[in-house]
């Protein structure tokens, strides 16, 4: 082995310590940028690598057989731009109830109009990916579409209109790029579904050469209809549909892990230059060794370059390992939240952040390495020997740097006759000993501090914007109609009569119930969900963007996406119409909603004539504090099921995207407040051990083991405090920037209160969380300051 290969192998082997500090806050450095540059590709289109991957359908089509012939239908495949065809696949449009098994809804609710094909689960076309439970094994079982399936896996659901009155059990969830149907059940089993005196339809999958518009996608539609007989075809959708529901969720993703990204690799950058820096520039005086026993300007620098690459080069291995195998639950549950997209971290990432982390590591070394190389050996041996911080700087020279000398000298003398005892106070004074070091390590801790408030301060919006979004569905009691087993028919629902029994019952606080509507917007360019109110709707917790609930007939409420597409509002006037009646409202309020929703106050109807539909009203009940909601609710079902309607404790249903989005910025910020950590812990190794001298004289004059830890987390209790009084702040402004984008890019807006969560109980644990980071970082040196021996400590250089 070399001289120079001799000189790096003993510098690396030389200072253990340090050498595994450097290798963690580099693989913590580049864990934490592998996961956060993978999950911003994985946010990336990820609804066309599944619709390549799983072959999707651009358009899916059913034809009544009566209307062509097998031949006729085939012929279809042929007509202008399709590329690609698949089927027939019997399928069947069916009415449900729910079965006895069935919690949520209650036994024998309705269920909505549904699609379901017999197909197998792979095929030429759009390939079903099972997201829960299995693919169906035969006759009994269907599989519904993920995200939109009206039952969970082991809820069942029969047809009581049908002969025999058939039952199929859901055994899985799948997902389909195309959203080809609302189920999938056994070929075999269509049959059974299918009403007496009826055919199934036959499904047929396309793919064409053009169909990245809606307006191609429809002109797509019109080829394939006028290759087949007028009327055949009966019904057909598009995957564009689903193409924006998933873009929209992905982009969700995308500011808030741009954030954490950038947080992540400039707290990286600067945590890996403290390291590698604090590492050469300590090793001055034996610069000025190496260059007295001959060595050149170059071999030192080289040398001192290939001791930071030697462990930032394993700590690099080890972070792509570590990202990898981090990205295996984190990517997998953000590939459930998007619904496609990527399950691993691609090479390119790998290859990319370890070679910037190798290169951010040489240029990091290069630079003192460089100056320390340019030394000469008597200035680097004397250097090396004095008093470090800004009495070396002095030692070299300068008014302006003896100036500053002076001016921290001064400080550290105020400090001292502080009315704090003396180990304390040697601790307050000696960030001021090395003032550019403590600086850059504070800098560090505002970032993870930053990164901190930014995760608490999402995971509070996201789980506030959750609560609105669930407005009417968490409520703690609600009443459905109808269900089965009842004595009177349910269209005849004495609403009267079931609001005299939620008044009658104790526990009831207040109630309000809701219909939905026929009535129509005129004017309107989307699809608009019309649900009318009754009774008292204060506490019903849907959140208010902008303006107010409405009071009254003449008002409504609407979400941003009626805004969005009719380019309307808060204070506009819109046209209520229904069979030809119309009546004016005035939109008082913007609702949090993910739909296009509207929102009135049922009275608002009688001037069109109040038509409704009666089967499909819900009863929303608040209790008073102290109540059972299970109990009350159960009572409450024996007095209404006679009258066609069930009861049941209201329940709140977990988002995956926002579990999704809460689960990749706890792991981030872990990450970062590690690495932050880290590079505290490096910055007070560095200072213990050059004034290990100093400290042997404090022990040898009667400083207690106890008192050195006092001292050691002293130093960093002011550089704790300020980063956490200026990281929080940061935290704060990022999540008022991050907070809306997502919401602009889910199509929402963000109420008010859910951007202020930052109150005087979560500001003040952020802000002492600076100083608890720095304390952490600064616990193990100082644990290693009481244990070392004064004599040692008066041994070393």
């Amino acid at each position: 082995m070399s001289a120079l290969g001799k000189v790096v192998r003993a510098g690396v082997g030389r200072k253990r310590v340090q050498t595994l500090v450097m290798v963690l806050t580099t693989m913590m450095s580049v864990t934490a940028c592998i996961l956060a540059i993978g999950l911003l590709v994985a946010a990336r289109g990820p609804y066309q690598r599944s619709f390549a991957d799983q072959h999707g359908a651009h358009l899916n089509v059913l034809y009544d057989p009566a209307g062509a012939s097998p031949a006729q239908l085939a012929a279809a495949a042929h007509a202008p731009g399709v590329t690609a065809s698949a089927g027939p696949y019997p399928a069947v449009t069916v009415r449900a109830r729910t079965g006895e098994d069935t919690r949520i809804p209650p036994p024998g609710s309705p269920l909505p109009p549904m699609t379901l094909v017999g197909r197998a689960q792979d095929g030429p076309m759009d390939g079903l990916r099972i997201t829960m439970g299995r693919w169906v094994a035969g006759p009994g079982e269907v599989v519904f579409l993920d995200g939109h399936s009206p039952l969970a896996v082991g809820d069942s659901m029969r047809f009581p209109d049908l002969p025999g009155q058939p039952t199929l059990k859901v055994v899985g969830l799948a997902a389909s790029v195309s959203w080809s149907a609302d189920g999938w059940v056994a070929p075999e089993q269509v049959a059974g579904l299918t009403a007496p005196g009826t055919t199934p339809a036959a499904q047929y999958l396309y793919r064409f050469a053009r169909a990245g518009t809606d307006a191609e996608v429809e002109a797509d539609h019109a080829a394939i209809a006028a290759a087949v007989p007028p009327g055949a075809l009966t019904r057909a959708t598009s995957y564009r549909p689903a193409q924006a529901e998933a873009d929209r969720t992905a982009s969700t993703f995308v500011p808030f892990v741009t954030a954490f990204g950038v947080l992540g690799l400039a707290l990286s950058v600067l945590i890996i230059g403290v390291v590698v820096s604090g590492a050469v520039t300590a090793a001055t005086r034996r610069i000025g060794v190496l260059k007295a026993l001959g060595f050149t300007p170059a071999q030192v620098t080289r040398a001192y370059v290939g001791q930071a690459l030697i462990p930032a080069g394993a700590g690099t291995a080890l972070g792509v390992l570590g990202g990898n195998l981090l990205s295996v639950p984190v990517l997998g549950m953000a590939h459930k939240a998007l619904r496609g997209g990527l399950l691993g971290i691609p090479l390119w990432v790998d290859l990319t952040v370890a070679a910037a982390a190798l290169a951010a590591v040489t240029v990091t070394a290069l630079v003192p390495a460089l100056r320390a190389g340019r030394l000469r050996t008597v200035e680097a041996l004397a250097v090396g020997r004095t008093a470090p911080g800004v009495e070396r700087a002095a030692a070299r020279g300068g008014a302006g740097r003896a100036g500053t000398a002076g001016l921290l000298t001064g400080i550290r003398n105020g400090i001292g006759r502080l009315p704090v005892p003396r180990s304390l106070s040697l601790g307050l004074a000696g960030p001021f000993h090395r003032p550019g070091r403590s600086v850059t390590t504070g800098a560090a801790v505002v970032l993870g501090t930053a990164g901190v408030t930014l995760c608490v301060g999402l995971t509070l919006s996201l789980g506030l914007v959750q609560d609105g979004l669930e407005a009417g569905r968490a409520d703690k009691v609600v009443v459905r109609t109808p269900i089965e087993g009842t004595t009177e028919p349910v269209d005849h629902v004495d609403e009267a009569a079931v609001a005299r029994a939620i008044g009658a019952r104790p526990g009831t606080r207040a109630w309000y119930s809701t219909v939905p509507s026929p009535v129509a917007l005129a004017g309107n360019t989307g699809r608009s969900d019309v649900v009318a109110f009754s009774g008292d709707a204060s506490w019903n917790g849907y959140q208010l963007v902008t303006g107010r609930w409405f009071h009254g007939p003449g008002e409504v409420v609407v979400g941003s996406a009626y805004l969005r597409a009719n380019q309307a509002k808060v204070g506009d006037t819109v046209t209520l119409t229904d069979h030809g009646r119309t009546t004016p409202a005035k939109i008082t309020g913007e609702v949090l909603a993910t739909g296009d929703s509207v929102f009135l106050d049922r009275a608002a109807l009688a001037p069109i004539g109040g038509a409704v539909a009666t089967e499909a009203i819900s009863f929303h009940i608040d209790l008073t504090p102290g109540t059972d909601a299970k109990a009350y609710a159960d009572a409450l079902d024996d007095v209404v099921r006679p009258m066609g309607l069930g009861a049941e404790p209201g329940e709140q249903h977990i988002s995956i995207v926002v579990l999704a989005m809460n689960t990749l910025a706890g792991t981030l910020t872990l990450l970062l407040s590690v690495v932050a950590g880290l590079g505290v812990l490096n910055t007070v190794l560095l200072d213990t051990r050059e004034r290990v001298h100093d400290l042997g004289v404090l022990k040898a004059l009667g400083m207690s083991p106890r008192q050195t830890v006092g001292m050691v987390l002293t130093s960093v209790c002011g550089s704790g405090l300020v980063a956490g009084l200026i990281g929080v702040p940061i935290g704060i402004l990022v999540h008022h920037q991050v907070m809306p984008a997502m919401a602009r890019a889910a199509g929402i807006g963000v109420p008010g209160a859910d951007l202020g969560v930052f109150d005087p109980s979560v500001v003040g644990p952020l802000i002492l969380g600076g100083l608890v980071l720095a304390l952490l970082g600064a616990a193990l040196p100082a644990t290693w300051a009481a244990r070392t021996r004064t004599v040692t400590a008066l041994r070393t250089e």
